[in-house]
């Protein structure tokens, strides 16, 4: 089973993550690819760096180049369920529907407010620190088509409430998905 995690930055996707290891699951997240392509650079990633280099990328590899580079360590994984966090495009869906034909899709969503203060606590190297570099990364996202892609999710959950209160809506979700009770 290979499931696809969609959500704008902040929204809760790692706890989706953390929710999906639990339950047994391997993580494959997407946006390692692009903070490991700024380490082999000898780039620090902060959200400037990353940013680009998405964007380069997919300019030169295709919108669809991120998923590409995914599946073979989809693959290689041994655990019954992948979850792959950071679905950006209709592109990447439509790449690992043809891969994993059985692929599902479940986008979080939360405000623009509730994500930019996660992300102002997270301070990871490429949070925004600002409501303006946030609102750039949030364009950027946009653009690339999060937006989108969130709209064709076979499942949405919103993530508004406590941090425990979305981690038991994950579980049942996940569980549901995955038939396990």
């Amino acid at each position: 089973m290979i499931i696809g995690i969609v959500g704008m930055p902040g929204s809760g996707k790692g706890i989706v993550d953390e929710v999906a290891s639990d339950l047994g699951c391997a993580v494959i997240i997407m946006g390692d690819v692009i903070r490991e392509e700024a380490r082999k650079r000898g780039l620090e990633p902060t959200p400037e760096i990353t940013g680009k280099i998405m964007l380069e990328i997919r300019a030169k590899e295709g919108l669809n180049a991120v998923a590409k580079r995914c599946i073979p360590k989809i693959v290689s994984s041994l655990s019954r369920c992948v979850v792959i966090d950071g679905i950006r495009s209709i592109e990447e869906i439509r790449e690992f529907k043809k891969n994993f034909p059985s692929f599902i899709l479940i986008a979080v969503q939360s405000s623009a407010q509730t994500r930019f203060e996660r992300l102002h606590q997270r301070k990871r190297s490429d949070d925004p620190d600002g409501w303006k570099a946030f609102l750039e990364r949030d364009q950027r996202e946009l653009k690339v088509g999060v937006g989108k892609a969130m709209k064709t999710a076979d499942y949405t959950i919103t993530n508004e409430g406590s941090v425990s209160e979305f981690k038991e809506n994950v579980a049942k979700l996940l569980k549901k998905v995955l038939s396990i009770e």
